[in-house]
């Protein structure tokens, strides 16, 4: 089992979104090029990953986005462990991950 997100992308659209139920857990978004954010539905995140992503839904309006989700209770660790691994395969943060870039963040190396 790999610790990459591999999950098919799914495109960023509002009756996509609408199918997401209010669970806890980690996503991606990413455009032609990659992963641009990497972000996380947490215990005060409204509606769960229902939630985070009708935002991004607002963030990325008008551009061709796509994202995937990975429902987990454990969303604070894998979020990092996600922005580790993007990390050493990129060598930088994914572009709009602007809050991860103030602080450490740990290195891995992915089997």
């Amino acid at each position: 089992m790999s610790i990459r997100l591999e999950k098919p992308w799914i495109d960023l659209t509002d009756e996509h979104v609408a199918q997401l139920r209010g669970e806890l857990g980690v996503y991606q978004i990413g455009d032609e090029c990659g992963v641009v954010f990497i972000g996380y539905a947490g215990g005060r995140s409204l509606f769960g990953l229902n939630g985070e992503l009708q935002a991004a839904l607002e963030r990325y309006r008008g551009q061709t986005m796509r994202f995937r989700v990975e429902v987990t209770s454990q969303y604070l660790s894998r979020h990092e462990e996600l922005l580790m691994i993007h990390k050493h395969d990129h060598g930088e943060l994914p572009r709009d991950n602007h809050a991860e870039r103030k602080r450490k963040i740990g290195r891995i190396v992915p089997g």
